[in-house]
Formats: structure tokens, sequence, C-alpha cells
């Protein structure tokens, strides 16, 4: 096999990595410089996938997403006899929740972004039986168990950017519930927005914190991708009978800094 070492393959999603089973998301291969000529073969968690699409489009779609398609994914072109390949790309997350799960990953605070340097303490509830679940987390270094463990819950007593992550449940069998992204800043100011996707039709409240008091700031920012929707505001940002075009990647801006983004997810409701 023969590799190229200016070819690279990388990997990105549309419309987001985070979604609900028997939606929709589309995998797309591309090759730097020209994805001419060239083939595609995909893998999950490091494993072949034999349903691969080989033509040169190089997209792999699903639909509708299931809780088993849950994984990390990476791509791998090829073109020429005999084969020229390219490395493995980075990988891509990509995480489908359940609409009715009976586990749930209970975050405290609740909120999606952190300070450095913060507490945080994460916990597996069953409706059922809590016990046999654990917290787990994949970062960008590798999948692993929460450092701290006390029987289905996490603490981690002071928060540094590296904790960045998707953290879910996670059970002796290896099933996979709830998961969620948690971002840690080493800033001055987060957004403090719900970890859980908004219902539709209820009402979505943002607020910009300063790390100073963990309260709201004075005067802020918030925007929607990229786009200024509220100006000079107390801190609070509320959003009235919300709707799937309220999806999107919020921040907040102040004279002391800026937050990190955050997916805000709209979930139908009776899903």
């Amino acid at each position: 096999m023969f590799c190229s070492a200016e070819a690279q393959a990388s990997v990105r999603v549309s419309p987001q990595p985070w979604l609900t089973e028997g939606e929709s998301v589309t995998l797309i291969c591309e090759v730097s410089g020209s994805s001419k000529g060239w083939t595609f073969s995909w893998f999950r968690d490091h494993d072949h996938l034999s349903d691969s699409s080989r033509g040169a489009g190089g997209s792999y779609t699903l639909s509708p997403a299931a809780l088993q398609h849950t994984g990390v994914y990476t791509c791998r072109a090829e073109r020429g006899r005999p084969a020229y390949y390219t490395h493995n790309s980075s990988s891509q997350t990509l995480w489908i929740t359940g609409v009715s799960a009976s586990v749930s990953l209970v975050i405290n605070p609740s909120r999606s972004q952190h300070f450095s340097s913060d507490s945080l303490s994460l916990s597996c509830e069953d409706k059922s039986n809590s016990a046999g679940w654990t917290v787990r987390r994949y970062t960008d270094k590798d999948t692993q168990t929460c450092a701290k463990q006390t029987g289905s819950g996490c603490v981690m007593d002071s928060l540094s950017t590296s904790d960045t992550g998707v953290y879910w449940c996670e059970s002796e069998s290896g099933e996979k519930r709830h998961p969620r992204n948690i971002t840690v800043h080493d800033g001055e100011v987060i957004l403090e927005s719900s970890v859980d996707p908004v219902i539709e039709g209820e009402t979505l409240t943002l607020h910009c914190l300063h790390r100073s008091t963990n309260s709201p700031i004075l005067s802020a920012d918030f925007y929607k991708d990229g786009s200024l929707i509220q100006n000079q505001t107390t801190g609070e940002m509320n959003i009235t009978t919300v709707s799937k075009s309220h999806e999107g990647f919020y921040y907040c801006k102040t004279e002391r800094g800026q937050s990190l983004h955050s997916w805000i997810s709209v979930r139908v409701r009776g899903q």
C-alpha cells in the first residue's frame, strides 16, 4: 500500500453531529487539493464499515440515524492501480440520542459551558435502576471513564480546558445513553444555556456570566450563527415560543470578553 504524503483526507458533517434517532445526518470525506478520481472507505471506532460509500462523492448518510450509529468516524481515500492511499482522516464524533431514554446524565451546575478551575459533578440516573451505569467521556485525546468515579457519578474538583468533550452514561453491556457536550473556558465570560434540547413552543433563556461573580453581566450582546440578535441587555436573553428555526450556535460578548459557542437544539414536542 502506497500512502500519499501530500493528499490529506478530512471529514465534515452536515447539518451537525448531535441529533435524535430518526433524524438524518451526512458525513462528507474530502481530499486536499482535488477529490477527483478518489474512492472512499469509512470507519467507525476503527472498524471498517461494510456498507461504506465507494462512490467518488465520498458521502456517507445515516437516514434514519439510530442509537447504535453513535461513534467516532474516520475516512480514507484511494485511487489508481496499484492503489494510492491517503492517511486516515482526523476523527469526527457522531452522537445520536434516544427520544425516550430512561437514563439521564445529570450535570451540576446544569449548563454546557463552565469556567476552568470550577468544580463539576455528573451522575447517571435511571428511572428503573441507577446501578450499572458509568459516566464516560470523549475528549480530543481518547475515550475514558471519569477519573474520580463515585458509584454511578463523577466529581471533577478543578476543571481544565482539556476536560472539554462529550460525556455520557454507559451500561456494563456497552449501551450509550444521554450524551451531552461540555466545554471548559479559561476566559472571563461563558454562556449559560441548558444542557438539554429546548422543547418546541417553550422559552429559551440564555445568560452571559462573568467568572468573578458567576452571575449575569449587566451589559451583553448575544449572537446566533455569527449574527448579532440582541445587544446591550441585562445579561439575559429570552426567546419565547421556540421553533426549529432557532437551532444554531449561540455565544455572548461583553467588554470583559467573549464566551465560547454552544449549539442549541430544539426538539419537537412529544418526541
